[in-house]
This record gives structure tokens, sequence and C-alpha cells, in this order.
């Protein structure tokens, strides 16, 4: 499928006739706009004759299935995958502005005068909700679309937790009856360590309360968040990049997609003007065409999709991060483990002191530590280079996607290239952040 826009870039309906749009390139009637998808525009007028197009939608926390259908054929389809993350960033610019704001030494008090404005929304789900509307901007530029249908839905998440829950039983949390929150904790732990692979042989060991998010910087202490550890697995080694407890998600459910969806469903359909329709409705449509489970196939389904519909190649999406704002990185000393030879860092090997009870310290690790090889520092980013991984290059008549730089910017390193080329001969094709399709 051919995307086509009029000469002043509004959008026409797209073709399949690849030999003609290859002879009015050839011969200057269109330029190439964009190469995934494949969009021409054309340098001379033309009508502005269009037909309908329904747009469905199928919104969600992490994907979003869109699919485009006119007639008796589907003109786009696919998934696009939303940043994830948003939450933890917002955490680690907050403490970035206290300490900024610490750090000054007669700045007036300012904590009484902020209002929230009418249909404010917590930036996280708010990032959520441009992000939605970003991507159907990004379908209606290439399509003219005339109707934009999206799939809406309420969740009760008591009922989810507590199935069969009514009456006052909804005015009272999961933790009732307890008298703190570590306590609820380690009750519904069972007050044993839930790391499957522990080896602590202590008949009464040291329960300790665990932040599942720590490697993301999310420290929030709801009970979806926390989970229950001993004192010989929750140690600091153990939270180092590439040790269990970084990226470790034992079973604990988290309700942020059902709270996202009840939150947004009706401002997502009124800022677009869009139809909405229910989960119930989807499936049902599914079911009879049988369709696979998926959310490009459930946004047919919304968009009016029907066994008769000729449908059209999927495309995927992904949205990149496009900045990342944090100038200071640490690193940590490194030594010589003597144990193994290996390079290790300054938390690896530790003195193994918790707590003022000396019989429940660790093993202090300290004694192998072998020649330093690089001591611990701070670094402060004074530059940013012009091209970033993922980032489309034309060098030496081919495009190219960028991996990385080095020698300070002066080298980039491209993909299917063995050797680094100098930044001077590329030339920018499209940077490959915001909402970049794969």
């Amino acid at each position: 499928m051919v995307y086509v826009l009029d000469k002043d870039g509004n959008p026409l309906m797209p073709t399949e006739r690849h030999g003609k749009v290859r002879r009015m390139l050839k011969d200057g009637r269109a330029v190439v706009v964009r190469s995934n998808p494949f969009t021409i525009r054309l340098t001379y007028k033309t009508t502005p004759y269009t037909q309908a197009v329904n747009l469905g939608v199928d919104a969600g926390y992490s994907m979003v299935g869109f699919s485009a259908v006119s007639g008796d054929k589907e003109l786009i389809a696919g998934e696009c995958q939303l940043l994830e993350g948003q939450v933890e960033r917002n955490g680690e610019r907050r403490e970035n502005g206290r300490q900024r704001r610490a750090r000054k030494r007669y700045r007036a008090p300012r904590f009484a005068n902020r209002r929230r404005p009418e249909g404010w929304l917590a930036p996280s789900i708010q990032h959520k909700l441009d992000s939605h509307l970003r991507l159907i901007d990004f379908i209606k530029s290439l399509l003219p679309v005339t109707e934009v249908v999206i799939e809406v839905a309420n969740f009760d998440i008591q009922a989810i937790k507590t199935p069969g829950i009514q009456g006052q039983e909804y005015q009272e949390g999961e933790q009732t009856g307890f008298l703190h929150l570590r306590e609820y904790i380690l009750h519904r732990d069972g007050h044993r360590c839930q790391n499957p692979d522990c080896r602590n042989k202590d008949p009464h060991p040291v329960l300790q309360v665990h932040h599942i998010g720590f490697g993301r910087g999310d420290a929030t202490d709801r009970p979806g968040n926390l989970t229950t550890l001993c004192d010989k697995c929750h140690r600091p080694e153990n939270h180092q990049e590439g040790k269990f407890l970084r990226g470790w998600e034992p079973k604990v459910k988290s309700f942020r997609p059902e709270t996202f969806m009840t939150t947004v469903r009706w401002r997502l359909t009124g800022k677009l003007k869009a139809q909405p329709t229910y989960g119930y409705l989807t499936k049902g449509k599914r079911i009879a065409m049988k369709l696979p489970k998926s959310h490009a196939n459930d946004a047919f389904c919304i968009a009016g999709g029907t066994e008769g519909t000729r449908r059209c190649a999927l495309i995927r999406i992904e949205q990149v991060r496009r900045n990342n704002r944090c100038l200071r990185t640490f690193y940590d000393a490194r030594y010589i483990d003597r144990r193994t030879g290996q390079y290790a860092s300054g938390q690896d090997l530790n003195c193994g002191r918790r707590t003022r009870n000396k019989n429940k310290n660790g093993e202090n690790l300290r004694v192998h530590r072998g020649p330093k090889i690089s001591k611990g520092r701070y670094q402060l980013r004074k530059k940013r280079y012009p091209y970033q991984p993922g980032d489309i290059v034309l060098y030496d008549g081919k495009k190219y996607v960028v991996r990385g730089t080095q020698n300070h910017g002066d080298y980039v390193r491209l993909r299917d290239v063995s050797k680094p080329v100098r930044a001077d001969r590329l030339k920018p094709v499209r940077y490959g952040k915001g909402l970049r399709v794969v």
C-alpha cells in the first residue's frame, strides 16, 4: 500500500498501483515523503475527492491496536508499543528538582502557590493519553479519516481483587485490620521470603520489605510494589545490574492498565469526537469471524471490518524516548576480584554490614578486593551528539541505522558497517525518536 498526499500535504486515498507510482516518481510528478510506510506527495494540483475511512483504535496501557477500513478494503493496520517507565522517570525528575532547589541559597518560599487546573491528570497518565493522540494524528496524516471509533472500558478493581464483593465491603480496603503497611505485607506473603532460590537456613530469619520496582526507580509504597525478603537475599549486591533483584518481578498483580483505561476513556473520545464502543461487542465480532485475539484484530473489528474485507500487511510502531534529561551519571569503582580474577564493582565487594546486630551482618567481601582498576566518579554530560542510536542516515548513497557514537561524536557506528564512519560524511534522513515504524 502506497499512501498519497496532495500538493499541500493533505491525505488522499492510498493506491496499490505501484507501477504508476514508480513512473510518477521518475517523471517528477511525485516525491517521496516517508519510506516506512511508503508515502508520496504529488507535485501538481489534483481533485480532493476521497472516500469514507473508519479508524478503529483498541486503546491500551502498553499496546495500542489500530486499523482503518474503507468499503471492502483495509488501508492500514498494526500495533504500537508505548513507552514504559514514565512513572519512574517522573520520580527521578522530581528528586533532581528537589536537590537543585535545596542548593539555591535565597529561594523564596513557594509551597502554597500551586493550583491544579480543571481536568488535571497525573503526569504519567497524561503522557499515555498524549501518546494515543499522537498516534491517531499520525494515522490521520496518512489517510483521510472521516470517523474514529475507540473501545472504552471501566474496571472495578476491588471486584477484580475480591470476586463477589458487595455493599459495605467496598469501603474496606485490602489493609483492613492491619496497623501498618509492613504488617500487612508480611501477612500477605505468609511471613516467608519470596525468593524461590532462598538459601537462608536460619530458623527465625529477619524479614524485610523490598521495593520490586527498585531497578526502575519506583520506590512507591503501594502493596503491589512491595514483597517480603529475608536479610540474606535483601542485600546491596543483589540490587546491582545483572543480579536477581534487578528486574525481578514476583507474582504481585498491578492494576495500572485498568486504572489508566478507567481514567481516560471519556477524555480520549471527547478530544477526538470519536464514537465509543465496548469490549463485549468487539469480542463477539472477533469470535464470529474466527480471528485470533490480538490488538490489531480487535481494532479491525472496531473499525467495522467484515469477513469480506481484504486485509493488509501489519506495521509495527514503537515509541522511543526522545531525550535523557539526566546530566549526571555515577560510575562505581572497579576492582579485581581475587577469587575469580574478574572485574567487580565496589558495591559487589562490600563490607556486609547491614544492622547494629553484628550477628545478622553478611559476609565481609572487602577482603577479596584486589588492585583497583578505576575509582568511583560522577560524570556530567556537557555535550549532546547529533546522531543517536536508531537514527537513519545516508552514507555513500545508502541508508543505514545508527548504532552509537564514539570519539566524542566525531565517529558514528552504523548497522551492517564494520568500521566507524566520520560524522561529517553522513547526512540525516530521519531521527529515530518518538513514534518509530520498525
